[in-house]
């Protein structure tokens, strides 16, 4: 898979699913501050993960993702 299909796929649940403002949608953009996303989003976005791309995230893949780019690469690592 593609870096840009996965960027796309992301995007796109994150924007039906999540209820994400695609303007909001920028690499840089933090998470949390900037996307809205809270705790329960997280555990809804690990699903969201499984169902799209059939890999499991646990809490510890988390760490280091500030940004959309930083969950973009965990994406692509998880399915390397």
């Amino acid at each position: 898979m593609t870096k840009q299909t996965i960027i796309k796929k992301i995007n796109d649940f994150l924007i039906e699913d999540f209820e994400v403002e695609e303007e909001a949608l920028e690499p840089n953009a933090n998470l949390k501050d900037t996307i809205g996303l809270d705790s329960l989003d997280f555990v809804d976005l690990v699903v969201a993960v499984e169902s799209n791309f059939g890999v499991k995230l646990v809490g510890e893949d988390f760490v280091n993702v500030v940004t959309l780019q930083d969950f973009y690469n965990l994406i692509e690592r998880k399915l390397d």
